[in-house]
């Protein structure tokens, strides 16, 4: 039986961080790992964000969503099937922020899926600086991922001071309050001191499995989540790093959660990362032009009118 491990977390918490590292991590134990990336929008750019896994040995596979649910979980069955079938030793699966581990489960308890795979470890990101604003929805997400976890990772910690740390993990615990689930997550925090994490902690969470955890199931979709395409927008780096600081500033763009997305400039390509306390543009070897936005109530003409170009929204 191959081990299938779930990576959920928040949008914009680390998980594609984390992912890169935890892959480098079973290559070097001499498992070759297959990658499933389950993205919430039509264009999925976190495949883009992960080629040089590629490069390593990683075989990745991807379902971007864009259609129902009952047409998504047959592509996710289908990618499963096909890692299986390509040899992976281990199967570790990165969905979007907005996904319902029930779905993880449900999948495996499927035929031929449940001839083929075991759970593995759930691991759960959560980024330190969580704002202190979040929607019920968001709330409900953030504890539905938590509960089943074997693991939760408190990531950036090093951006903040320890106090902070402490109220994003009291978030946490009161998410899991307000669903019925089990609070108690001491002994399943990880709170790295850098951006790596040491080969130990890697092999713990290697090992860390699952938890059965009830709780009251309040949404069965992602409606309240939204995503924007802008495609061709003609703006330089700079400029897209201001028209994001502005989106994350202010309330009138609606409750923003990230934006990522491929900046061209001057011949090359630049990959942006942004959540709400941290954004990033740095150099890449290709890309797609196009910058994501996702959030919640989001103000669409508003943004629109931040980024131009031709969008899809």
């Amino acid at each position: 039986m191959i081990k299938a491990d779930l990576i959920t977390g928040f949008l914009g918490s680390g998980k594609t961080t984390f992912l890169k590292q935890y892959a480098d991590f079973l290559l070097s134990e001499n498992i070759r790992p297959g990658l499933l990336i389950n993205d919430h929008g039509a264009v999925n750019v976190d495949v883009m964000l992960l080629q040089e896994l590629e490069k390593k040995g990683c075989i990745i596979e991807s379902v971007a969503g864009a259609c129902d649910r009952d047409c998504h979980m047959r592509r996710f069955k289908t990618k499963l099937i096909a890692l299986a079938m390509y040899g992976c030793g281990r199967v570790v699966i990165e969905p979007s922020g907005l996904f319902d581990t029930d779905e993880f489960f449900d999948s495996l308890r499927e035929e031929p899926l449940d001839r083929m795979y075991e759970a593995g470890s759930v691991i759960t990101v959560a980024d330190a600086g969580l704002p202190e604003e979040l929607s019920p929805l968001s709330r409900y997400f953030l504890a539905s991922q938590c509960a089943n976890a074997g693991s939760i990772i408190i990531s950036k910690a090093q951006l903040y001071p320890p106090e902070k740390v402490q109220e994003t993990v009291s978030r946490i615990r009161l998410a899991l309050e307000e669903t019925g689930a089990d609070s108690d997550i001491d002994n399943r925090l990880i709170i790295p001191s850098g951006i790596a994490i040491d080969k130990d902690s890697m092999k713990r969470l290697s090992e860390c499995g699952w938890r059965k955890s009830d709780f009251v199931k309040k949404y069965r979709d992602t409606g309240g989540f939204e995503s924007l395409y802008f495609m061709n927008t003609g703006l330089s780096t700079e400029e897209i790093m201001k028209k994001t600081e502005l989106l994350f500033s202010s309330r009138d763009y609606g409750f923003v959660f990230r934006v990522k997305g491929f900046i061209p400039q001057d011949g090359k390509w630049y990959e942006l990362n942004a959540a709400k306390n941290t954004a990033d543009i740095k150099e890449t070897a290709s890309g797609q032009e196009i910058v994501i936005v996702i959030g919640e109530q989001l103000n669409k003409e508003k943004i629109k009118g931040l980024f131009g170009g031709n969008n899809d929204a």
